[in-house]
């Protein structure tokens, strides 16, 4: 009877570690520096802080422009927002008045 004998190999026993740590490394890489990696979420978090102000600048001068309209639109129109509003658009005044430019708006 003729049995076969296999040499062992050192390269067999490290098939399985290498795919190994080819894995890892492959998936680690792209956990740190791929499209939804660590360095990406920093990115991201930065530009949500950025509209995040912004939106709050915005959502502050609709509630403005939602007050003053409110005053001009309820039936009873304020004269005094109505001659504001007029000047302003004008670039008028009379001659006994002072005008203060507010920049703020």
């Amino acid at each position: 009877m003729w049995t076969k004998h296999h040499k062992k190999r050192k390269f067999g026993r490290l098939v399985l570690p290498a795919i190994t740590v080819a894995f890892v490394s492959y998936f680690s890489y792209h956990s740190v520096h791929g499209d939804f990696g660590l360095i990406a979420t920093e990115a991201f978090e930065r530009q949500r802080l950025a509209r995040a102000s912004e939106l709050e600048k915005l959502t502050a001068t609709r509630e403005t422009l939602e007050r003053q309209v409110s005053l001009m639109s309820d039936g009873s129109l304020e004269k005094d927002i109505l001659d504001e509003k007029a000047r302003y658009a004008l670039n008028v005044s009379r001659k006994d008045e002072i005008v203060i430019f507010n920049t703020y708006r």
